[in-house]
C-alpha cells in the first residue's frame, strides 16, 4: 500500500459562491487567498477549476494561473474543458516545484487529438479521464480499453508515463452505487495496462447528493479502501483533516480495518468503537454489500 498518497486541492473551484464572483470580477483577493490556505494545509497541487469558461476562458485562465503563481509555488492542475484556456495557462505558467498537469483529457478522439499534443508542446503532464465516445465507462474492462488508448496516444505524443494521472471516474454512490468495485478494479490492474502511471480521482465525487455530515466520511471511506487497490492520488477536500492524516499513514489501524472489510473478514461489530463501527458500515455501503441510504450509520 503506498504509504504518501498526494492530494490535490479541490477548493479553488468557480462554483464558489466566493470565488466565482472573484474570477468573473477579476478580483484576485480571494483567489489568492484560497491558494494560501490550500497550500497551508499542505495540499501537493491545487486544481484550478474555471469551469467551461466558453466566453474569456483563455484570458481567465492566464490570470488566474499568474494569480495563484504569486503566492504559491505549488504545481497546478488547469482544469476546464475549454482548450484555448489550457492552452493559455500552459504558456505562462511556471513550473517551479512541479509541471503544470491539464485536468483532464477524455478518451475522445476529438478531445485526444486536441489536448494531447499541448502536453507534449509545454512538458505538461495530464489527466487521463477513462470517460469515452459514449459517456460513462460500463465496467472495469471498459475502462481498461479507455486506458489504453489514451496511454497509446499520450506516450506517443512524447508524454512520460509519470506524467499521466489516470481518472477512472469516480460516482456517487446514492445513484450508481455498482460503479464503486470497477474503479478499484482499474486501479488493481493499472499497472499491467498502463505501466509506470501514476493515478488521481475526484474523490469527492463519491458523496456528491449525500447530506452534508455524511460526506466526510464516505470520502474518508473510499480513500481508505483506494488505498488497498493501489490508489497514488485523490482530488479532494484540502481542508478535510482526517483524510489527509489518512492520506499521510497516521490512522493505519482504521485503513487495515476497512481492508478486513474489503477482504470478507468477518468483524464483531460489538468489539469496535463507534467510529469503527461507522467506517465498517460505510466500507460495506461502498462495496455494494449494503444498500445505499441515507441512514445506514444508524441501522
Amino acid at each position: 500500500m503506498a504509504q504518501h498518497i498526494y492530494l490535490t486541492g479541490e477548493n479553488l473551484n468557480v462554483i464558489s459562491k466566493t470565488l466565482g464572483p472573484a474570477m468573473k470580477n477579476r478580483d484576485p483577493g480571494p483567489i489568492r487567498e484560497m491558494a494560501e490556505k490550500e497550500t497551508e494545509a499542505g495540499v501537493d497541487f491545487i486544481d484550478l477549476n474555471i469551469g467551461p469558461a466558453r466566453k474569456g476562458g483563455a484570458e481567465l485562465m492566464e490570470w488566474i494561473v499568474k494569480t495563484v503563481q504569486e503566492v504559491t509555488d505549488t504545481p497546478l492542475f488547469l482544469d476546464t474543458s475549454n482548450v484555448e484556456a489550457i492552452e493559455a495557462g500552459l504558456k505562462v505558467y511556471q513550473p517551479k516545484k512541479g509541471k503544470a498537469i491539464i485536468n483532464s483529457i477524455m478518451a475522445r478522439p476529438e478531445r485526444m487529438e486536441a489536448l494531447i499534443p499541448l502536453a507534449g508542446k509545454y512538458g505538461a503532464g495530464m489527466v487521463a479521464l477513462l470517460w469515452g465516445p459514449d459517456g460513462m465507462p460500463r465496467d472495469t474492462d471498459e475502462r481498461a480499453m479507455f486506458l489504453a488508448e489514451l496511454y497509446m496516444a499520450a506516450t506517443e505524443a512524447g508524454v512520460a508515463p509519470e506524467d499521466i494521472y489516470v481518472d477512472p471516474i469516480i460516482t456517487p454512490v446514492n445513484v450508481q452505487q455498482d460503479q464503486l468495485p470497477h474503479c478499484m478494479g482499474l486501479y488493481q490492474a493499472q499497472e499491467d495496462l498502463a505501466p509506470g502511471c501514476r493515478s488521481t480521482n475526484g474523490l469527492s465525487n463519491v458523496s456528491n447528493g449525500a447530506p452534508e455530515h455524511l460526506r466526510a466520511i464516505l470520502n474518508q471511506t473510499f480513500l481508505m479502501m483506494l488505498i488497498h487497490c493501489n490508489v497514488q492520488g485523490a482530488i479532494v477536500d484540502a481542508f478535510d483533516q482526517p483524510l489527509q492524516d489518512i492520506a499521510r499513514g497516521k490512522m493505519p489501524e482504521l485503513v487495515e480495518l476497512v481492508g478486513k472489510v474489503m477482504n470478507g473478514e468477518p468483524i464483531d461489530l460489538g468489539s469496535l468503537s463507534k467510529e469503527e463501527q461507522d467506517y465498517v458500515k460505510t466500507a460495506k455501503v461502498l462495496l455494494g454489500e449494503s444498500l445505499y441510504s441515507d441512514s445506514w450509520l444508524d441501522l
